[in-house]
């Protein structure tokens, strides 16, 4: 409903059909049903049954939903045939947001997202990269029926969707991984089980210049958390030496089991 009328390619399987419906003006959802025939054996082989279950309703619902949608005007009325670059960021965000969801409870759509998690599992690339990889050949294939014009913005949608994938696979689930030098550590760790009622870990450690031994506190917390550490760890020590780190998915208690509420701040 956006990519077609705004004469943009899409990346992986998807692509491809448009490429099919293009040269032979096949239906997108039988085409995408076909092609998903041997996609789906390697992933039996790779992925267990359990996922493939899961990929074969997505793909069916895929099919089914194509064929819905192309004879729907629901989001024709909207003025995104008046610009690309709208255009291309709405199917991006939009097709990543539902392949994300998919692939964030093990599931698949069939197609090049089978072959984005077989790489995931055995490679550890993010699914979000090898869609993309994909993508990119595809798109170069879509030359053939697109001008250099068109597939520049569908460029746009293949990273939006891929950045967009990432996003939503790792969830609310994103924190900071905090690592804090300080000859009073005793004290900031205890500001931290009063006010912020995270719990840590001491890493043994040996300074570089002195060789002398060190505790390095070690504590994941929420991005909204991190000004009221840096406040506190500046209380006790203004020479702290603090490290904050990005960490896509934090599994445990405090962040995916059931935490408990805030102690009252008593520190003043």
């Amino acid at each position: 409903m956006i990519s077609i009328p705004n004469g943009l390619a899409d990346g992986g399987l998807s692509g491809i059909t448009l490429i099919i419906r293009y040269f032979l003006n096949i239906n997108l959802g039988v085409s995408t049903l076909v092609l998903n025939i041997p996609l789906i054996l390697i992933g039996f082989r790779f992925l267990g049954k359990r996922v493939m279950f899961y990929t074969l309703y997505g793909t069916v619902c895929l099919s089914l939903f194509l064929m819905f949608w192309s004879h729907q005007t629901i989001i024709k009325p909207l003025p995104l045939h008046h610009d690309l670059l709208l255009s291309s960021l709405a199917a991006g965000v939009l097709s990543g947001l539902g392949i994300g969801l998919v692939f964030r409870y093990n599931g698949t759509t069939g197609g090049s997202d089978i072959i984005a998690r077989v790489g995931q599992m055995k490679f550890g690339m993010s699914s979000g990269k090898g869609i993309m990889i994909m993508d990119y050949v595809v798109l170069f294939l879509s030359l053939s029926y697109l001008d250099f014009y068109h597939i520049m913005y569908s460029l746009i949608v293949s990273f939006v969707l891929a950045r967009m994938i990432d996003l939503v696979q790792e969830g609310p689930d994103r924190a900071k991984a905090v690592l804090i030098i300080s000859n009073h550590y005793q004290e900031i760790t205890k500001l931290i089980d009063i006010t912020l009622d995270r719990g840590w870990t001491y890493l043994n450690a040996e300074g570089g210049y002195q060789n002398d031994k060190k505790q390095i506190i070690y504590i994941m917390i929420q991005p909204r958390e991190i000004p009221q550490l840096k406040q506190l760890i500046k209380a006790v020590d203004t020479k702290a030496f603090v490290t904050v780190l990005d960490a896509h998915e934090v599994i445990g208690e405090g962040f995916s089991y059931k935490r408990k509420k805030y102690h009252v701040n008593l520190h003043k």
